[in-house]
């Protein structure tokens, strides 16, 4: 990273997810920084709110199991974890009661995940209470910045997807 007067310049290695030779302006820097720490300190913060017990990365597999089973594999690529990672996290979700493991109708050497009635009834218990914890925050704002937060969320999504 090389910092000018204007603007920072960053060079990339040709990896996925890199930044390309670019100048940013300080400004976009700056805004940047700000909402990365302002969404890092929030993510930790929601996290650990509720009856939810389950390690974030029991919980996220969870969820991508909430809609459609998946594979193990399926699941460590979704997650970019390696494979025998995710062994340890699906068994852990099975023992828990939350996951099970059934052969694939189609390939009888290749597992399915799915979530259980219990895995449900845990995001859903968890996602109540991490949405009750935001929004008694965002209760106490004032109307023009929720406004804000609407138009915010919108372009943080978009941010995501990029």
């Amino acid at each position: 990273m090389t910092a000018t007067a204007a603007s920072v310049t960053f060079a990339s290695a040709d990896h996925p997810g890199q930044i390309p030779d670019t100048a940013i302006p300080d400004a976009t820097l700056s805004v940047a920084t700000d909402v990365r720490l302002a969404c890092m300190r929030i993510s930790r913060r929601v996290r650990h709110e509720g009856s939810d017990a389950l390690a974030p990365h029991l919980f996220s597999a969870l969820c991508r199991l909430d809609g459609r089973d998946h594979t193990p594999g399926e699941l460590a690529d979704i997650e970019r974890v390696s494979a025998p990672s995710m062994t340890r996290t699906v068994r852990a979700l099975v023992d828990a009661g939350l996951a099970t493991r059934t052969s694939d109708p189609d390939d009888g050497r290749q597992v399915r995940i799915s979530i259980t009635d219990a895995g449900h009834d845990h995001l859903a218990v968890a996602r109540r209470s991490r949405d009750e914890w935001m929004a008694t925050r965002v209760a106490q704002l004032s109307d023009d910045e929720i406004d804000v937060l609407t138009r915010a969320a919108a372009v943080l999504g978009k941010v995501a997807a990029l």
